[in-house]
């Protein structure tokens, strides 16, 4: 568009004088309107930003997210093949330290935002980030560009950083509490919580009336992403170690249209033996409905490294399912694993929907049956 208004400015033969004052004003309309775009909706957060969720990847992963931002369903199988990279990395930083973790999800939100607005379009982006900021809630006034769009003052600002180390504070007491087993951790739990409800109704108040209209505008229709479905990143591929169960190799690429449980585990692990029941149940029980269940045997001791003796015990256990031996602990460290047994819940898509670490029915919890319930449920997507 920019293009063809400058040749009909550049032809004086061709544009009489009131056809330029509209030239002109269109021009700084569309180009004041695609400022004011980019300003609210298409910057990344630096990792220096850290009190600020990251929701970007989420939300574009999501069913619901990419419906919003239009993306017809013929073109999700690329986008998906897309997002294999950036989930790859994302997966392995998911459970590090928050130091570790920003950067690399900078990173991956750098390459979404430009593969959307490549692939989808402008619309599409803009979208994306009013959801993104919807799903940060009052947190997303710390943004560079909001503080921008919305003219903060450096008394707001200074007034939402109090704000929220305020909380901060007492999630850090609450956390404390809970490692130290203090008979004050229900209070300090209940105090971080009030403190965090409470942030969006203060954030009101520090706002003037012109500015939350002026940004509700700019996000746009609200919606619940709190409700989203399918906000996790991909499983990765299956590292072969050549070394299975039976010589019966799988790739999860194969499984595509498939419900997927799959199970990190080490045969002498004792909590990982209390889920080997649960596995054998759904072996029998769920393959007739089409789900694929998989183990992957990652040693935590040197017997475990042994394939004779890993194969041995599963034959012992009675493990009909496929099991890739993780030798050089490859599989562990793409996923981002650190706790024997870990249960994920891999969809049709091959998206992460779902994980539980530990026993599956520990001190009376029942993993097994949300588990269940769940595959139900993404059986008929």
């Amino acid at each position: 568009m920019n293009k063809l208004l400058v040749r009909l400015l550049a032809s004086p033969g061709k544009c009489h004088f009131p056809l330029r004052l509209w030239i002109l004003f269109t021009a700084a309309f569309w180009t004041c309107g695609q400022l004011l775009a980019a300003d609210i909706a298409c910057r990344i957060l630096s990792p220096e930003n850290n009190r600020v969720p990251r929701t970007l990847l989420n939300i574009v992963h999501s069913i619901e997210g990419q419906r919003e931002m239009g993306i017809p369903q013929e073109a999700q199988g690329a986008f998906d093949t897309f997002l294999r990279k950036p989930d790859a990395e994302w997966m392995k930083v998911r459970v590090r330290p928050e130091m570790e973790q920003l950067p690399v999800i900078a990173k991956a939100e750098r390459l979404v935002v430009e593969e959307v607005a490549l692939r989808f379009g402008q619309k599409s982006l803009a979208r994306l980030h009013q959801l993104e900021l919807q799903a940060q809630g009052s947190r997303a006034f710390l943004r560079p560009e909001v503080v921008d769009y919305l003219n903060l003052t450096p008394f707001q600002t200074n007034r939402l950083h109090a704000l929220f180390e305020q909380t901060e504070r007492a999630a850090l007491v609450a956390r404390e509490a809970f490692k130290q087993s203090s008979p004050d951790q229900r209070l300090a739990t209940n105090q971080h919580a009030r403190l965090r409800a409470n942030e969006t109704k203060a954030t009101r108040l520090i706002l003037t009336p012109e500015q939350r209209a002026r940004y509700r505008k700019a996000l746009g229709p609200t919606r619940n992403t709190k409700r989203f479905d399918r906000i996790y990143a991909q499983a990765p591929e299956l590292i072969d170690s050549g070394a299975w169960l039976e010589d019966r190799p799988i790739r999860l690429s194969d499984l595509r249209g498939k419900v997927v449980l799959l199970h990190f585990y080490a045969f002498q692990c004792h909590n990982c033996q209390a889920n080997y029941g649960i596995y054998n149940n759904w072996e029998r029980r769920l393959k007739e409905k089409g789900v694929e269940i998989i183990g992957i045997q990652t040693p935590e001791t040197p017997a475990e490294a042994v394939p004779a003796k890993v194969r041995a015990d599963a034959h012992r256990q009675g493990f009909k399912f496929p099991v890739l031996i993780d030798l050089a602990r490859k599989n562990w460290e793409a996923w981002g694993n650190t706790i024997w047994p870990t249960v994920y819940v891999i969809d049709k898509r091959g998206y992460i929907r779902y994980w539980w670490l530990g026993e599956l029915n520990w001190q009376g919890a029942r993993g097994d049956r949300h588990i269940e319930r769940l595959v139900d449920k993404l059986r008929l997507e």
